[in-house]
């Protein structure tokens, strides 16, 4: 791997002795991983039972190593959001935060949503979390993660962090910030850009985004909770230098110290122009080190400030809407036995249904999903949305097929392919060995396939 002279000089400056080792861990393939989602299984269990030969990751408990000749992510339970395809050092970002269930958590940086789930899955569907991307594309893959791994308390917003501090000020108990960096860490990962679009230049660039972020999370932070910052760049203007200034313009900010996960490393805050002393708190992950790609991750304690609520949504119905949700009320009763305590509200002819955490006023913010969406009102059917099928375990619908990922009848309906059942007329859970995929609709002794065309299989 050819990499860039001015990055080999100064990692060769600051590494010493070490380089030699790091240069080399960046010539050997990258490490796989997969982080098991609790919402659908205990890891342990999962790991017991999986059709994948798995290692733990240290740093992480909910996640594991795989072989780079197993693919998991065509599989059924990876439709299923039985688990999250990530990075292994990636997992390091979650496992620092320790999101706990009643806590409002906000996901700044959040796309493509592996960390948002990291987060979700620790809190087991109790409180808020806030999952926010700046790029609308970004953003809708954001959504589109949510929904497979069946994340029901969840708002996923589109807005600058400014927008939101606006809005949100000394809100949230935890706020993670995975902040756009140089990627220097990422630079031995398969197709990934980091490298060609690398210049000395930018590490301060990013430097300076990162500035304006952490100023705006600082904002939205209540008093006592913590700020994870992390980024996926060696650069110590990044990472160090990025961390120092903050606690300077910051006094109210200090590096938490927590047990040091096996396998990281301490930071250098001698690396750093001006570097507080307190970095050294923060860790990094070294390639040469660990299993995985490279990374830096500090936890910081907010001491002062308070915590204030926001608006809660305030929503009026006509007669005729309010008839509608009656209506649909009894659909739901076609479904499900039960549907998550919350409350109900219709947007357009989309019917939603939102916890008790995420009733929040966020009139005039870019919403991308909130709460669970439950379906489309259709004249007078109601159609379920393939989220509600995530959403819910297999014993809370009143139907449910359940087909096999080992003979091959989960991947036929993964591609789209109808099949004779003989089950009861009308809407079906499709599951793989428990873990459900999807919808189906029952009729004259068929299960015609209602699995979104747009994410079926193709080519196998």
């Amino acid at each position: 791997m050819a990499l860039p002279a001015a990055f080999e000089q100064r990692m060769q400056r600051l590494l010493g002795e070490e380089y030699p080792a790091f240069r080399d861990a960046l010539t050997r393939p990258q490490a796989r991983g997969l982080r098991v989602s609790p919402l659908k299984i205990a890891p342990e269990q999962f790991a017991a039972q999986a059709p994948f030969t798995l290692t733990p990751v240290p740093w992480a408990p909910e996640g594991f190593f795989y072989p780079d000749t197993q693919r998991p992510g065509r599989h059924p339970y990876y439709e299923a959001g039985v688990y999250y395809i990530q990075e292994p050092s990636a997992m390091a970002v979650g496992a620092l935060a320790d999101a706990k269930p009643g806590e409002r958590v906000l996901d700044l940086c959040a796309a493509p949503g592996g960390k948002t789930t990291h987060l979700a899955g620790r809190m087991h569907g109790e409180g808020l979390l806030v999952a926010n991307e700046i790029h609308a594309g970004r953003a809708a893959i954001l959504a589109q993660s949510i929904e497979r791994m069946g994340v029901q308390n969840c708002i996923v917003c589109n807005e600058t962090p400014e927008r939101l501090a606006q809005r949100f000020p000394e809100f949230f108990d935890c706020i993670v910030v995975d902040a756009p960096c140089s990627g220097e860490g990422m630079f031995r990962k398969d197709d990934n850009p980091a490298q060609s679009e690398w210049t000395p230049e930018l590490p301060a660039f990013c430097a300076a985004r990162q500035a304006e972020i952490l100023d705006r999370a600082a904002d939205m932070l209540a008093g006592g909770g913590r700020l994870i910052y992390s980024t996926c760049t060696f650069a110590p203007e990044e990472d160090e230098g990025t961390l120092s200034r903050f606690l300077e313009r910051h006094p109210e900010f200090s590096v938490q110290q927590v047990p040091t996960p096996e396998k990281l490393s301490p930071a250098h805050p001698e690396w750093a122009e001006n570097g507080n002393p307190d970095t050294r708190h923060a860790f990094r992950l070294w390639p040469h080190k660990l299993d995985g790609e490279g990374h830096f991750a500090a936890v910081l304690h907010k001491n002062t400030g308070g915590r204030c609520d926001a608006p809660v949504l305030q929503e009026t119905y006509s007669k005729k809407k309010r008839e509608q949700l009656q209506t649909a009320e009894q659909m739901i009763a076609d479904l499900v036995k039960q549907l998550p305590e919350g409350r109900l509200v219709l947007r357009k002819d989309k019917l939603w249904l939102l916890p008790e955490a995420c009733q929040l006023d966020v009139t005039g913010l870019k919403i991308k999903r909130m709460g669970i969406e439950i379906g489309t009102l259709k004249k007078n059917r109601l159609e379920p949305a393939h989220a509600l099928a995530h959403a819910l375990a297999p014993e809370h619908f009143l139907q449910v097929c359940n087909l096999s990922a080992a003979d091959g009848s989960a991947e036929a309906y993964l591609r789209g392919e109808t099949f004779p059942y003989d089950g009861q007329k009308g809407w079906t859970a499709v599951a793989a060995d428990g873990f459900v995929m999807g919808w189906g609709k029952c009729a004259g002794g068929t299960m015609k396939n209602h699995y979104p065309k747009g994410l079926r299989w193709v080519g196998k």
